[in-house]
């Protein structure tokens, strides 16, 4: 069983940053893919950005290339997920996940463990 908790949400002003953490509780984190879905009021839960075990791949939705970045210390059993020039439409409860397995995975159905969620708000 692995355990998720994210952090580091909150209200940001259109065009600011926010970095979100996501501490996993599991022994054997370097060999666990891990990810950030999101999902805005009314609207399905969508993709954001997965990174693989070693960091070497990297995917991200449409929507946030180029402005959010998704990072891994394995060090500190703690994946990343820094977000710049964040626009309204990113006002979302950002959810971090994990499967274990190597690769990064665009996939919903995909991911075995999920965080509870932290809420990102932009303002206009």
């Amino acid at each position: 069983q692995v355990q998720l908790v994210e952090s580091g949400g909150g209200l940001v002003q259109a065009g600011g940053s926010l970095r979100l953490s996501c501490a996993a509780s599991a022994r054997t984190f370097t060999r666990y893919a891990m990810g950030w879905f999101r999902q805005a009021p009314g609207k399905e839960r969508e993709f954001v950005a997965a990174i693989s075990w070693s960091g070497g791949i990297t995917n991200y939705a449409d929507s946030v290339k180029g402005r959010f970045t998704i990072s891994r210390d394995n060090a500190k059993i703690t994946v990343y997920l820094q977000m710049n020039s964040l626009k309204p439409e990113d006002t979302a409860v950002y959810y971090c996940v994990a499967r274990s397995t190597y690769y990064a995975s665009v996939v919903r159905e995909d991911y075995d463990y999920w965080g509870q969620g932290t809420q990102v708000t932009v303002s206009s």
